[in-house]
């Protein structure tokens, strides 16, 4: 290796920790300053804690009810990530594999969905709601989160499958397979890094997802994290700082969690043993 090389590769790896810095330094403030009390923040909040106040974690979730608002996120979030991961999966076989009459216009319409914010809805996806009964009931997040994740899911599906060989899909039909037993034996076990990235992304959308569950959302038992993290304060006029690194520690660290389990697959190869010779 000679010097010039050597001399890239050091900066690479210069850049690389750099980012890597800049980008876990927020992270540490936070769940620093989670186990400390105000007066440690007022008086230097970039230093560590003298002592570890695990009361402002404990405090959080039960005083501030974030257990109960941590389990609604769950209940939100689970079913929202299925739906979405499995609708989006069948959606986008059959519109990379399959050829119907009107497959190219729907796809485009569910594209649509991309160019439309939730803003410009958001007035007469309540109306709707409210007409059915939906306002202020998790099903009804589950429902809007889903509808409103499906355009990104199906995009990324469909981009996944269409990047398989068709000779896959016809083989599977030559040897009597039906439309649904070769998505779910051969297309679905190769789709896993797209399966377990759209579970990433759509796990954290879903956690995060705050308009929505402000819209739809009223009763203080029904909160989801996000709207717990608002009303989170520590008294009537003054905001208590290590309340709410306690409870960004808590809403941050599952999101965390997920990625880290699942962040290899990003990596892992599109066709890998689909195709050989």
């Amino acid at each position: 290796m000679n010097r010039n090389s050597i001399l890239i590769n050091v900066g690479k790896y210069t850049v690389a920790i750099l980012f890597l810095i800049i980008s876990i330094i927020p992270f540490i403030w936070i769940w620093s300053s989670a186990f400390k009390t105000n007066m440690e923040i007022s008086e230097n909040p970039f230093s560590l804690p003298k002592k570890l106040h695990i009361e402002n974690i404990s405090e959080v979730w039960y005083k501030g009810h974030f257990n109960i608002y941590f389990t609604n996120s769950l209940i939100v979030t689970i079913p929202n990530v299925i739906l979405v991961v499995f609708l989006s999966s069948i959606a986008g076989f059959a519109f990379s594999k399959m050829k119907f009459i009107g497959r190219d216009i729907l796809f485009y319409m569910f594209i649509l969905g991309f160019t439309i914010p939730v803003q410009a809805i958001i007035i007469s996806l309540f109306y709707d709601f409210q007409n059915y009964g939906l306002i202020n009931k998790l099903s009804g997040l589950i429902l809007a989160e889903t509808g409103i994740g499906l355009p990104f899911g199906i995009f990324l599906m469909r981009s996944f499958f269409m990047n398989l060989p068709n000779e896959i899909y016809n083989a599977a039909k030559i040897d009597g397979c039906s439309n649904f037993r070769a998505f779910y034996s051969i297309f679905l076990p190769l789709a896993k890094p797209a399966v377990l990235s759209l579970v990433v992304f759509q796990t954290i959308w879903s956690w995060n997802e705050f308009l929505l569950a402000l819209l739809l959302i009223q009763s203080e038992n029904l909160r989801t994290i996000p709207l717990g993290l608002m009303f989170l304060k520590g008294g009537r006029y003054t905001l208590n700082y290590s309340q709410i690194a306690a409870g960004i520690t808590v809403v941050s660290l599952p999101l965390i969690i997920v990625y880290l389990i699942f962040q290899r697959t990003f990596i892992e190869g599109i066709t890998a043993g689909a195709v050989k010779g």
